[in-house]
């Protein structure tokens, strides 16, 4: 990669702050995500919009997917017509709400947990920004009250597609896809774009050619081959999330050590405890 030689030559602290700094890596399902909302964004007006799912695993982009959007939007567009929401943690429509007006950048009035002033004011938000996708992203965070909460998050999903011509994207865990699908009602709205552990195979071994290819290292350390990319594979179990960050620690301890390639040994070094395993490791046992 081009843009990585000048860093060859540079000091290991800036090297290592070019390794720890977050770094968008494309990727077939990424791109089918953005394929997906691109459409949604470029659709003509309707009176039932389609909305678009993209569930999978913790730790496994999605957060990246959309956000990587929404900016690539923002640059390019002469009026911001996507907007990402956090979902809040809490059930019902006032936590949502708030999410909301937090996500819009709105001044969340006193007295925010009556519904109806909360529902006036994101009507009036939405009526002014004219927004064409709403991401949802944590959306699973707005399933965990009762079923009528659920309920009314969904009424209130399908009353802004109508009213306000939105197709509203939900990003979260499997448990959205559940959610969604337990109506034919909601489940006939959504598109799903499924964001799943990767396999150990060819798109597998690309990614880790493009994180190598990223990296401030000069010789080769042929990650996406035996035995690193398997061991890669098998410690991230699949995460794109956890690859990222063992094979940030891995170059950031090699250039340490003065080594300008990640190897066996490296890895081993690490004692990275997968995902999985976290919650019996020996650190845990150790606060007992």
């Amino acid at each position: 990669m081009p843009a990585i030689v000048p860093l060859l030559q540079a000091d290991d602290a800036v090297r290592i702050a070019h390794v720890r700094a977050p770094r968008w890596i494309s990727h077939p399902a990424a791109g089918a995500a953005h394929d997906a909302m691109r459409l949604l964004l470029e659709r003509p007006p309707s009176l039932r919009p389609r909305g678009l799912l993209l569930a999978g695993p913790y730790h496994n982009g999605k957060t990246m997917i959309a956000e990587r959007f929404a900016v690539e939007h923002l640059r390019a567009a002469d009026q911001q017509k996507v907007w990402v929401i956090q979902t809040r943690e809490g059930a019902g429509l006032s936590h949502f709400y708030a999410s909301i007006l937090s996500g819009l950048r709105a001044p969340q009035a006193a007295g925010w947990r009556s519904l109806s002033r909360a529902g006036d004011q994101v009507d009036h938000l939405l009526e002014r920004l004219k927004p064409r996708l709403l991401i949802f992203d944590e959306f699973h965070s707005a399933l965990r009250g009762r079923r009528q909460d659920v309920k009314a998050i969904f009424s209130f999903l399908r009353r802004i597609a109508r009213v306000h011509d939105i197709s509203p994207v939900l990003v979260g865990e499997i448990a959205i896809y559940d959610a969604v699908h337990d109506t034919d009602e909601m489940g006939s709205r959504f598109d799903t774009i499924p964001i799943p552990r990767w396999a150990y195979d060819e798109e597998f071994a690309t990614l880790l050619d493009s994180l190598e290819a990223s990296l401030p290292l000069a010789d080769t350390s042929d990650l996406s081959r035996e035995p690193l990319a398997k061991i890669i594979h098998d410690l991230s179990e699949g995460l794109i999330g956890e690859v990222v960050e063992i094979v940030t620690r891995a170059a950031v301890a090699a250039i340490s050590r003065g080594e300008d390639r990640i190897t066996g040994a490296t890895l081993s070094d690490l004692g990275y405890v997968p995902l999985s395993r976290r919650r019996n490791s020996a650190l845990r046992h150790e606060m007992t």
